[in-house]
């Protein structure tokens, strides 16, 4: 089960509640189905009585304890239990957390996943002043608009009803990305910084990281062709974990750190790129990378970080995959949200999370060692490329390039 599949699960547990009489609530639209916060349990938590609480005249925890036995007679659900003012905490019965159809639907709609008709046949009037920073909010709105059914006019002129923070300086300098990052990644009331930060290619920097991962999943899908196999989605978190495997990942005493991204000094220019070539994308020959092969310093390249590089895990725990299952099960909701409410920013936040609950996993994909690729690695590799699509597609609506290499 997805959490796409279980919030329509939670809402029709909401609608049994108000027909049977037990709540007095128009049933909402949507529920947000999350992984369990600080106190909570389970495989994923909603806060909807919390949400529905105040309508039905009820507290939180009356309106939780109505709406668990509904939830509990669900297919797919093991248990439930609320938590703090009201959370429902959710546990799936073991292979009920499918993450095929997820993946599946990612595959079959690729960029165009998470695009919908929230905005069909609306046009959205905007006046925006002569300023940088508008400009660029205005240009992306009209793809993400577009991408929820609806269109973009934009005018110039007073009064203006889209005026960010402006920019403190000129931004061009950064080059067309950075640039457009740097103005779009903050939120519309605060200052953006534009500052040479946005160029840096190390893990502090929010850009690079969204780009690094998208660049490690073109990279896997390159390996994975060379050792002759290919993606396939798998049915439940079983295809991509191994229950009996180190939750974690092993690192190694000697040789570099690697988090999931690497360190590196400020890039001088905004075309800069590594100063090594790699000798080619291999992720999983330790004899690959013996020696260093770049300036200290500089990030090895997507496609050279191998396990010698100090990561010497094998597979990815099932709490470890369940926070990025979430996150790209949530695209749909930040890309509607984004359009609606008129905020870029959120998809560029989006695109961090998205990234950071990724790389991790990223990292256990491909077999290593004397490992033969199997059902698992295939799973795990459908579900790198659709982290993939997600990336690319959210850096597309932005008007920012995903490169293959990096």
């Amino acid at each position: 089960m997805t959490p796409v599949e279980l919030s329509r699960t939670v809402l029709r547990a909401v609608r049994r509640a108000v027909d049977g009489g037990e709540l007095s609530v128009t049933v909402p639209e949507r529920v947000v189905v999350t992984v369990p916060g600080p106190g909570g349990c389970g495989d994923y938590a909603t806060n909807v009585a919390l949400q529905l609480a105040r309508p039905a005249g009820k507290p939180a925890l009356r309106v939780a304890e109505i709406l668990r036995p509904h939830l509990t007679d669900a297919q797919g659900v093991g248990d439930v239990v609320v938590t703090g003012p009201g959370f429902l905490n959710i546990s799936l019965e073991p292979g009920a957390a499918s993450v095929g159809a997820l993946v599946r639907e990612i595959r079959d709609r690729g960029a165009a996943y998470g695009h919908g008709d929230a905005l069909a046949g609306q046009i959205v009037a905007l006046r925006v002043p002569y300023e940088a920073r508008a400009e660029v909010v205005a240009d992306a709105l009209v793809r993400i608009v577009a991408a929820q059914g609806g269109r973009v006019e934009i005018e110039h002129g007073a009064p203006a009803n889209l005026r960010p923070v402006p920019a403190p300086e000129d931004p061009a300098p950064l080059g067309p990305d950075a640039a457009r990052w740097a103005l779009l990644y903050p939120a519309p009331h605060d200052r953006p910084r534009i500052t040479a930060d946005h160029l840096v290619q190390r893990e502090g920097n929010p850009l690079f990281r969204v780009r690094y991962a998208y660049a490690r999943t073109r990279a896997l899908t390159r390996n994975a062709a060379r050792l002759g196999f290919t993606a396939e989605p798998g049915d439940d978190l079983d295809d991509l974990t191994d229950p009996a495997a180190v939750i974690g990942l092993a690192v190694a005493p000697a040789g570099p750190r690697v988090t999931g991204t690497a360190t590196s000094a400020p890039l001088t220019a905004p075309s800069a790129r590594p100063a090594v070539t790699p000798a080619g994308d291999d992720l999983t020959d330790p004899a690959a990378t013996t020696g260093p092969t770049a300036a200290p310093a500089r990030p090895k390249p997507a496609d050279s970080v191998t396990p010698a590089d100090g990561i010497l895990a094998a597979r990815p725990s099932a709490a470890a995959v369940r926070p990025l299952l979430a996150a790209l099960a949530d695209h749909p909701r930040i890309l509607r949200a984004a359009a609606v409410d008129r905020g870029p920013d959120r998809i560029a936040r989006h695109l961090v999370a998205v990234a950071d609950a990724a790389l991790p996993f990223l990292l256990t994909v491909l077999p290593h060692g004397e490992e033969k690729p199997s059902a698992a690695h295939r799973a795990r590799l459908a579900l790198a490329e659709a982290v993939g699509t997600v990336l690319a597609g959210g850096l597309s609506l932005l008007g920012i390039d995903a490169p293959d290499h990096l």
